[in-house]
């Protein structure tokens, strides 16, 4: 993978002042040197800039960029992360058609289609992407994003200017560009946080790229037009017939995803979803006499101190050392202290350059840093639970009926600590409400549905458009802040079309939960793996951690810390006093306690590190 950015204006000719514009284009580079450390490029012309940081995975000596590509006398020029799975397929197609290839690399491919077929080339794409292409026969800059949002892309318009990157320090690298947050801001961070709303960049003035859909921008304007969207069909495959494709697209989804010209390794946590894409891995490189490398993780001491509740019932330990042997995988066993995870939370700001999912998201991203020095690569099992109906708030009776986002119903804890005059700004009730009823009024809906199944559907849609997109950001985020390379098998846009509209009760079939998943990996896992109750990414329950986030935010408060602004002294005493509950989560199954404490340490570390004004 690799971090993009660059500026177009059409009425502007930014060459006239090339070698500062070159400058610009080299810091804005420079502020994603993570997400590609391996090489780096920049491209001026007249109308805009296009900047380019790369992690080397296929066609390590030929793969740089910006790549530039000339047709009857007009040169053609993109900028691109993300991976493409159907890369030899669409090669063999456009030679067939007449072009030529210098690379073996997926970038030049879907600058070759582009020039062949024009934006509408993106509806041919198996993969995760985000990419900039300079057209010049349109005269105009066309920017795309994936169709699950795996990829980021943020952007900024500024009267006729459009100011892009994978990450928004790419675009704060600009000259002129200030981070302020406004009241819908405000309401991100404090009443849906960390969820986004999708196409939000928090900040006022920046937007994301919705997934599934690509901007142009020319002399004409600016206009962002949709290539793909789910759509609700009648399902018309016996059960039978539906476990065998989805079989199907889960294999092959993972299988294509193994391409890479650096070895691969996966993340092993002995749960079903891990457990699924490391076993046809494993499979996949045993054929080729290779040996599949996993990784676990967990924290130091945790055996102690786990209790098990609703929402953790298992330790994955005894999974893993299963799971393991029955790979006979290369595996390692990683972990996290308690300094190490609370330090953590600061960079995880950096990564997403806002606030995060507390701990959970420090602690991958140290995990992730300790995979780098093995593997550029890694398959996770991210994005199962929101397709197949994995996570509590899908059979829950309460979170069916509630009129409200399933995985926040109870906006108490975000409220315990927040002053009385912050919290009539927000007017928090109302936001979160208006917010969930526009995502509700956008589910595709189907006639021939039943009032449950039509719920279901809602359910569903909000898992995928929400949830889903913030465990894509985490991932995202985490792995390429040390450059680590982590795809999605998952996320594949064909198994979500498939799954979105099988009935409810052929995905859970006498009421087992992800049962079309368990059926369709009968042979590959172990029975025990293959049925094991859902346990979520591991959390810390040593009471030690808390004290020390406890210890943090007592400090935090003593100073003219930039989050006080927003808090009751009193409320906030009240809550560090107060015994923790973790079996009760304030945001999906972030528990009320340690993970909330974590959260504003992060929000105070965002606005203090990247000097945010407030409105």
């Amino acid at each position: 993978m690799c971090g993009i950015a660059g500026f177009y204006n059409p009425n502007r000719n930014y060459v006239k002042d090339r070698t500062y514009y070159e400058n610009v284009l080299e810091s804005m580079s420079a502020a994603q040197k993570h997400r590609g450390p391996d090489d780096s490029g920049i491209w001026l012309f007249e109308h805009g800039g296009l900047s380019h940081a790369r992690l080397s995975i296929i066609d390590l000596a030929n793969g740089s960029q910006p790549m530039k590509k000339t047709e009857a006398g007009k040169t053609f020029v993109i900028v691109y992360n993300g991976e493409i799975y159907n890369t030899e397929e669409l090669r063999k197609d456009l030679i067939k058609r007449g072009h030529s290839f210098a690379t073996t690399c997926d970038t030049e491919v879907i600058l070759t289609g582009y020039m062949e077929f024009g934006p509408d080339f993106v509806k041919q794409l198996n993969g995760i992407f985000a990419f900039a292409i300079q057209d010049p026969y349109r005269d105009g800059l066309c920017l795309f994003r994936d169709r699950s949002g795996v990829k980021p892309l943020f952007y900024t318009i500024q009267d006729e200017e459009i100011i892009f990157s994978s990450e928004l320090k790419g675009i704060l690298a600009y000259p002129g560009i200030k981070p302020v947050l406004d009241r819908d801001g405000l309401n991100q961070v404090f009443s849906i946080g960390p969820a986004r709303t999708p196409g939000s960049g928090i900040l006022k003035g920046m937007k994301e790229l919705l997934p599934g859909h690509f901007l142009f921008c020319s002399r004409d304007g600016f206009r962002l037009k949709s290539y793909w969207k789910l759509e609700s069909h009648p399902h018309e495959d016996s059960y039978e017939e539906t476990i065998e494709k989805t079989s199907f697209l889960v294999r092959d989804s993972i299988r294509r995803q193994m391409v890479s010209d650096v070895p691969i390794c996966t993340f092993l946590s002995g749960g079903l979803d891990s457990s699924l894409v490391s076993a046809v891995c494993a499979q996949e490189l045993k054929k080729q006499g290779k040996r599949l490398s996993t990784f676990s993780f967990d924290f130091v001491n945790n055996d102690k101190f786990f209790k098990a509740n609703n929402f953790q019932p298992s330790q994955d330990r005894p999974y893993v050392d299963q799971m393991v042997k029955f790979l006979d995988s290369d595996h390692h066993y990683l972990e996290c202290d308690n300094l190490t995870q609370a330090d953590r939370l600061y960079d995880s700001v950096r990564a997403h350059d806002l606030p995060a999912m507390g701990d959970i998201d420090s602690s991958l991203l140290h995990f992730c840093s300790l995979v780098k020095p093995y593997n550029k690569v890694t398959l996770t099992g991210e994005c199962a639970d929101e397709i197949f109906g994995g996570y509590p708030w899908f059979h829950k009776e309460e979170c069916f009926n509630a009129h409200a986002f399933p995985w926040t119903m109870d906006l108490k804890p975000r409220k315990a600590m927040l002053n009385h005059e912050f919290l009539d700004y927000l007017k928090m009730e109302d936001y979160v409400r208006e917010t969930y009823e526009k995502s509700i009024a956008e589910t595709p809906v189907l006639s021939e549905d039943n009032k449950t199944e039509a719920r279901r559907r809602e359910i569903s849609y909000l898992n995928l458009r929400w949830f889903m997109q913030t465990l894509l950001n985490r991932m995202d985020r985490t792995s390429m802040y040390s450059g680590l390379e982590a795809r999605v098998p998952f996320a594949d846009h064909r198994i979500i079309e498939y799954v979105w509209n099988v009935p409810w009760d052929m995905k859970t079939k006498n009421g087992v939960v992800k049962n079309l998943l368990r059926e369709s990996g009968k042979g590959l896992l172990p029975d025990e793996v293959l049925f094991r109750r859902k346990s979520p990414y591991p959390k810390t329950y040593d009471t030690n951690y808390e004290a020390l986030l406890v210890d943090r935010v007592k400090e935090m408060a003593l100073g003219s810390s930039p989050v006080m602004q927003f808090l009751d002294r009193e409320h906030l005493e009240k809550f560090l006093t107060s015994p923790s509950d973790y079996g009760k989560p304030w945001y999906g199954q972030l528990m009320a306690g340690p993970q909330m404490l974590a959260y504003l340490l992060q929000i105070n570390n965002w606005l203090e590190t990247y000097h945010i004004s407030v409105e």
